[in-house]
């Protein structure tokens, strides 16, 4: 028989400008659920850690560098920033209102109360590939964990955003010499090739071995400068 603590529960369910979002307790994990689509959930958070981590060491040691976060999720890369003094502004980037709304007043609190409440953070409700494109504002890093990776996007409209053109938008937002980390369930050498393409240098992927299946990665790439 089950026991009551292996169901997941319904903690919230909405409809968001993308589709359906809801959060979930199974056990003592937190889900993010999109569209049926399974995102994360707190049970790790090694490699949004590393996210963070691998753009702040690829960077030039620039004081107080400016970072942007695309993608709250569940706050691991958020809270992880934070809890670091070497980075400057750190800007977050999330296009679901419900999942800012879980962050502020509901569950996700109790992984980023203290990031949100820190002077450096900012967050923008928005979507990202729009955000990169219009926005004038500039950044040392670029820590981008918006989908499971590049050949596997939340919305078909995210596509764009590891294209020549997207990645072309992500270079016109960072300084010269900046850092652009994306986030992928599984290492991709055809994505390292894009950068490669779309002029990026020092392109490597960094991976965390997970328990079963391929290791999530961190791909990296410097903009010249």
């Amino acid at each position: 028989m089950t026991a009551v603590y292996d169901t997941p529960v319904v903690l919230d369910r909405r409809e968001g400008p993308y589709g359906e979002v809801v959060l979930r307790r199974h056990g003592v994990l937190l889900q993010i659920i999109a569209n049926g689509c399974f995102l994360m959930d707190t049970s790790d958070g090694r490699s949004e850690r590393l996210l963070v981590d691998a753009a702040r060491d690829a960077l030039d040691g620039r004081a107080a560098p400016a970072v942007l976060i695309g993608g709250l999720g569940v706050g691991f890369s958020l809270a992880h920033a934070a809890a670091d003094p070497r980075w400057g502004r750190i800007t977050v980037v999330e296009r679901e209102p419900a999942v800012i709304d879980w962050h502020r007043d509901g569950p996700l609190a109790e992984i980023s109360a203290g990031a949100l409440a820190d002077p450096r953070t900012t967050i923008v409700q928005a979507d990202l590939v729009a955000y990169v494109n219009e926005t004038s504002d500039t950044f040392d890093a670029l820590c981008l964990d918006i989908d499971n990776g590049p050949g596997w996007t939340v919305t078909e409209d995210n596509d764009s955003l590891y294209s020549p053109t997207g990645l072309a938008a992500c270079a016109r937002v960072l300084r010269p010499g900046g850092v652009l980390a994306v986030w992928s369930a599984e290492p991709s050498p055809e994505f390292e090739g894009t950068l490669r393409n779309a002029g990026f240098q020092q392109v490597r992927t960094e991976e965390v071995p997970v328990a079963r299946g391929v290791p999530d990665a961190v791909h990296l790439a410097v903009r010249p400068g």
